[in-house]
This record gives C-alpha cells, sequence and structure tokens, in this order.
C-alpha cells in the first residue's frame, strides 16, 4: 500500500534522489588521450636579473574533464602505462613545437619553451627525429628544453650524453629537473650533459631564513656556475625568497610569485603583445599516430 502511494505522489525526480548514487568516472590518462581532454598549460620562468623579464616558459600538462574541470596531472597520472606516457610525451613535444609560432606572433621570439620528458623516451621514442621534423623554421627559433628528473637520468649518462649531443645541433638542451630530490652525489654532475639546472622547491622554500637551507642553496647555485649552467629556482612563492635567490646569483625564478601555469591564450595575452598574424606553414608530421594529436592548446 505504502509502495502504491508514493508512485502516486513521488516524482521522478524523487526517484533518482533515492537511487544508489553513481560512482564518479574513473579518470586515466589513456582515456584522455583518446577523448582529447589534453591541453599544454605554460608558468613563466623569469629573470632575477630584471624580473620583469621573461625568458622562459615550462609547459605542464592539465586535463580538462567535461564535468569536473580542469584537473592536475595527480588526477590522471598515477597508474598510467609506459606507453600511455610516452603517447602523451610524444603529442607534448609536438604542441610546444607548434606554439612556439604563436609565442614569436606576440613578440617572444627569443622566449625558450620547456617540457617534461621521462628518461624512458629518450630509448623508446626517436625524439631527435621528432624535433627535426617538427621544429619551427624560422631561423630566430631558440631551441626547445627537455627536463628529465635527477633520478630518471642518472642511471644511464651515456645515453643522455648521446642525446644531449644531437639535440645540441639543433640548439636544443636537457634540464634536469628537481635537482636535490634524489639526493644524488653532486660531483656527478660534471658528467651529465645538462645546460640547466632546476632547483627543487625543498631547498628554496624559506631559503631567507633557514640559514641550513640556504647554504645548501649557494653550493648548488655556486655548483651550477662553476659547470656553466643556467640556474632556476622552482616554487619561488615569497619577495624575500626571491631576494635572497637574486642575492647568491640564481639566474632565473619560477613560482606562484611570479605566474601560476596558465593556458597558452592567457599566457600569450599577460605577457605578450600581437606584432604579426602568424605565419602559416605546410603541415608538420606525425609520428607514431598518423594524425595531428588531440593534444588541446587551450584557445
Amino acid at each position: 500500500m505504502l509502495k502504491t502511494l508514493r508512485g502516486l505522489f513521488a516524482s521522478p525526480r524523487d526517484e533518482q534522489r533515492d537511487a544508489p548514487a553513481k560512482p564518479p568516472e574513473e579518470i586515466t590518462l589513456a582515456k584522455a588521450l583518446e577523448r582529447g581532454w589534453l591541453e599544454l598549460w605554460y608558468q613563466a620562468k623569469v629573470s632575477f636579473q630584471n624580473t620583469a623579464q621573461v625568458v622562459g616558459a615550462e609547459g605542464l600538462i592539465r586535463l580538462r574533464h567535461p564535468e569536473r574541470g580542469v584537473l592536475g596531472p595527480g588526477a590522471f597520472l598515477p597508474g598510467a602505462s609506459d606507453d600511455d606516457m610516452l603517447a602523451m610525451t610524444e603529442r607534448v613535444i609536438a604542441v610546444a613545437l607548434r606554439d612556439w609560432d604563436d609565442v614569436a606572433a606576440y613578440g617572444m621570439g627569443a622566449l625558450q619553451l620547456a617540457v617534461n620528458v621521462p628518461a624512458s623516451a629518450f630509448v623508446k621514442l626517436p625524439i631527435v627525429r621528432m624535433i627535426s621534423e617538427g621544429r619551427p623554421r624560422a631561423q630566430e627559433w631558440p631551441g626547445l628544453i627537455l627536463e628529465v628528473t635527477e633520478d630518471q637520468v642518472v642511471n644511464d649518462l651515456d645515453m643522455a650524453n648521446d642525446v644531449a649531443h644531437e639535440l645540441r645541433e639543433m640548439s636544443c638542451g636537457l634540464a634536469i629537473d628537481d635537482f636535490g630530490a634524489g639526493y644524488s652525489s653532486l660531483a656527478r654532475l660534471r658528467q651529465l650533459p645538462f645546460t640547466e639546472l632546476k632547483i627543487d622547491r625543498a631547498y628554496v622554500a624559506n631559503c631567507d631564513s633557514d640559514r641550513m637551507m640556504a647554504g645548501v642553496l649557494e653550493s648548488i647555485v655556486e655548483l651550477a656556475r662553476r659547470f656553466d649552467l643556467k640556474s632556476v629556482a622552482e616554487g619561488v612563492e615569497t619577495p624575500r625568497e626571491s631576494h635572497k635567490l637574486q642575492g647568491i646569483g640564481c639566474n632565473v625564478g619560477q613560482g606562484f610569485l611570479f605566474a601560476k601555469p596558465m593556458p597558452k591564450d592567457e599566457f600569450l595575452t599577460r605577457f605578450g603583445r600581437k606584432v604579426s598574424a602568424p605565419k602559416v606553414e605546410p603541415p608538420r608530421p606525425w609520428w607514431r599516430f598518423g594524425a595531428e594529436p588531440k593534444l588541446k592548446t587551450a584557445r
């Protein structure tokens, strides 16, 4: 009887409320690649000699879900297969190479873009050929920086050296990312073929007040200087940290103090100025996938 009365007075919306909650859809890198949800956002890198000057930008992966909005890599990269990571890496490199044309059109042709690359990509992907075939053809193109974490690359120095020499011929370089997080011997740095050293946030945080950490930070910056590497401090969040880094001679800063990661169009509008129409070039090749990748550029 109760069920019958409920059927008379309950609305379909009431029935929906009573139904068990549908579990949230699992978000994976494989699904994001298939559905074209990925975007490449950029975070500015600023010179400590002139904090108003943007000298580079790191491309960071983001996922724009149709219902959940923009998600960081922690929401979809854990558990990703090596094949999916390589597919994402290939697309990220291709998009960064194309995005430089827009960067140049906004008067920032000298700005060097950087992307993160897993060490396995140097063995399993034809990175040198990919960059050679997909790079911008403008003479002023400054090259692309490939960032590799310290703990990954120290396991295969021979491989890193071989790739680095080929990349240098195209004005591209390698950056050792999160330096200090892997706790490898600093003496091994001279064996690594890097042009840029990115100091882990753990050494940057409170460097203005933590004397011990400031001492370590000074040693890392001095080491980079001796090996003729550009030093980049990650995760700069306060003016005092910035002043300390500037005082010890760090070259470049990156962090929320200067700018958060943002979609490409927002980055161009904030830091550039439109100077010419984008150049029309013939389509560049797409390697394994046979078609232009679905990675969005946040238009």
